[in-house]
């Protein structure tokens, strides 16, 4: 069984090689050859790869291509794999955007070879770290002369599904308090520098922000780094939430300079190849649904940050067992149970 991964990330995004080096782990469990190319934050190249794929003698195709739908990629990447006997299966990402899904419905529809997607539930991910950097503000009394919370939102991107449902999140839980003032929302390209240029006239226009919620950790860094510049304590005078699993989000979080940080979706691509693995094998996926979103982030304490870091801060996932998520190895096994923490919890892993 050959998969291919198109990871819209770079070779050396912390993030994108921490899912591709999961992913290696779980092919490596399940017997499954994997190849992954890295389109570089370059839409393009995803659309190139795929038609590379799709030219392949047919020996040399992969049973499988598993994508994120970055930047809206997914609709052309269908039509270029259509008729080539390439199975799609889209993980991190699905198709959201109403005008795209009018011409690609759903799953074995219109494309017969889109079998199926895997998503994090990203809306929790922008709520959970939205909602406890505000408790953690109020807490330590940061409100303006108004008495209210001000504060700025670093999304991702504007196309993206994961980056628009962590906005959602977001927005769910800045409506939900009376004392809380967004004052801008803006993109930060998922880019550190990006961000922290933002940042910079961002707290010259609202000089009374001292929330600051970002889409992913770089861009949280970026802002932190451009508020030191400024003579702020980011942990002390100002808060920061970030979602993702880096080292550096991890010793941020433990040492209290980043205040809320969720993670751990990253493993939506290794839980992809167990569900391609059970449909490769006859237990189809389609009992729970062609297209799943399960929650997968994990609320990061700072114990929880330690265990992770002891755990896998190497980025070496062999020690989990991913063969126990299968169906088809597993008849006990009735539903999918794809959260993270599962694997962070000492004793759940291969010993």
């Amino acid at each position: 069984m050959s998969v291919v991964f198109i990871n819209p990330g770079k070779k050396d995004e912390i993030f994108w090689l921490t899912a591709a080096r999961s992913m290696e782990a779980a092919a490596s469990d399940l017997g499954i050859r994997l190849e992954v190319m890295y389109a570089e934050r370059n839409h393009l190249n995803a659309l190139l790869f795929a038609r590379q794929l799709a030219e392949r003698p047919r020996s040399l195709r992969p049973d499988y291509l598993i994508l994120s739908n970055d930047y809206g990629v997914g609709p052309e990447v269908l039509r270029l794999l259509e008729g080539t006997g390439i199975r799609t299966f889209f993980a991190y990402s699905g198709i959201t955007d109403p005008r795209d899904r009018q011409k690609v419905q759903a799953p074995r529809k219109v494309y017969k070879n889109w079998i199926g997607v895997l998503e994090p539930n990203s809306e929790e991910a922008g709520y959970l770290t939205a909602s406890v950097l505000i408790s953690k503000a109020r807490a330590q009394g940061l409100f303006g002369s108004d008495h209210k919370l001000h504060m700025i939102a670093i999304a991702g991107d504007r196309s993206t599904t994961t980056s628009l449902k962590r906005n959602q999140g977001m927005l769910r839980a800045v409506t939900e308090q009376k004392d809380v003032v967004l004052e801008q929302q803006v993109y930060g390209e998922w880019n550190r520098a990006k961000a922290r240029e933002q940042s910079e006239w961002l707290y010259q226009r609202y000089p009374q922000v001292r929330l600051v919620w970002a889409g992913n950790d770089l861009m949280a860094f970026g802002a932190m780094e451009s508020w030191a510049e400024r003579g702020g304590k980011p942990g002390g005078d100002a808060l920061f939430s970030g979602i993702n699993t880096s080292e550096e989000a991890m010793t941020k979080l433990r040492t209290g300079s980043l205040a809320s940080l969720a993670g751990g979706h990253f493993i939506a691509g290794a839980y992809a190849l167990v569900m391609l693995y059970d449909y490769h094998n006859g237990h189809d996926f389609a009992d729970e649904g062609m297209e799943l979103e399960r929650s997968m982030f994990v609320l990061f304490s700072a114990d929880d940050a330690k265990r992770f870091q002891s755990q896998y801060g190497d980025l070496d996932f062999h020690k989990v067992d991913f063969r126990r998520f299968s169906k088809a190895l597993n008849p006990a096994v009735r539903q999918y149970q794809f959260s993270f923490r599962q694997i962070l919890s000492p004793g759940k892993g291969r010993t």
